[in-house]
């Protein structure tokens, strides 16, 4: 159940499990409450490195539209040691005890905040936690022979200092990668790869099936790009990158093969591209122009690299 009171939405909800950080029973209330009492503050408490204290206001806190309700409030302690600059970041909730059904209510703010202590403001809580005339009807729970409970969980964003910026380069330097074979018609070898070359943060290189691989084996010839160093990469790492393939025609400039196609690149699938680039009827064709002098020059452009950098 929600309910909208002021600027802030209220989330309220029921559990069996009690409160994990601290837990605050008050027997006799109508007496704590006749003693005419504004605030009422519970010993200090150790959460995560820090002490906090749970502040109840058993009439409201009138300051903050809080009368007729249940004001409860959580503030930290002992600052005085802090740096000048502190700052603690937190998540909390409070609880009632339904003594009746033996379940806590739970309430917390809805709209996700996280609360901000620091040394112009140490409490913060909920003015309108409860309306005076639902904890004072005994079929509900909350005050049963004179006696309530309340408690706090308190979760302190820790800041580790870690980020991990993912950039998608576009157009990254020097990312042109040439392969060249002299002496096609004599080579052996089923396959040969460029140099290595460092574009984004990452090594690639070409590798060249002269006489095609696998079922374009002694078909067409197959080119695909890899990501050299892909085994060195984190669980679930990986690296992206949209490539272009070239073959020139060097003697017409009109028969010029080019496609485009992309990829994310891992530790498992480190290498992409094409068995199909040029049919070799059509490559070993001198007129076409991809074989000038018996020597075959393959083209890669990298158009868009992700790079990841991790600051510890």
């Amino acid at each position: 159940m929600e309910e909208f009171l002021g600027k802030s939405e209220i989330r309220r909800a029921t559990r069996e499990v009690p409160p994990a950080h601290y837990i605050f029973s008050i027997e006799s209330f109508s007496l704590l409450v006749a003693t005419g009492v504004e605030k009422y503050e519970s010993h200090a408490f150790d959460v995560q490195d820090y002490k906090w204290r749970l502040s109840l206001y058993p009439n409201g806190n009138k300051r903050s539209n809080g009368e007729g309700f249940i004001s409860l409030y959580l503030q930290i302690e002992d600052t005085q040691n802090f740096p000048r600059t502190w700052e603690v970041n937190v998540n909390f909730r409070f609880f009632i005890l339904d003594q009746i059904r033996d379940k806590y209510l739970t309430i917390e703010e809805s709209d996700g905040v996280v609360k901000r202590f620091y040394q112009m403001k140490t409490e913060w809580g909920i003015a309108q936690l409860l309306s005076l005339d639902h904890f004072n009807k005994a079929s509900n729970g909350y005050l049963v022979g004179d006696c309530c409970t309340f408690g706090v969980e308190v979760f302190v964003i820790e800041q580790t200092g870690k980020l991990e910026r993912l950039s998608m380069m576009k157009g990254p330097p020097n990312n042109t990668i040439t392969f060249q074979l002299q002496n096609y018609s004599k080579s052996l070898a089923d396959f040969y790869t460029s140099g290595v070359q460092t574009i984004g943060d990452s090594k690639w290189e070409l590798i060249v099936y002269p006489r095609g691989i696998g079922i374009a084996k002694y078909y067409s010839l197959s080119v695909f790009l890899s990501l050299v160093e892909a085994h060195n990469l984190p669980p679930k790492g990986k690296v992206y990158a949209q490539y272009k393939f070239r073959v020139k025609d060097r003697l017409n400039y009109t028969n010029t093969k080019e496609i485009i196609d992309s990829a994310w690149f891992t530790a498992s699938a480190s290498r992409y591209g094409d068995r199909y680039l040029i049919p070799l009827w059509d490559l070993q064709d001198r007129s076409k122009g991809y074989l000038v002098n018996d020597t075959l020059r393959v083209e890669a452009d990298i158009i868009v690299v992700s790079n990841v950098k991790l600051f510890l």
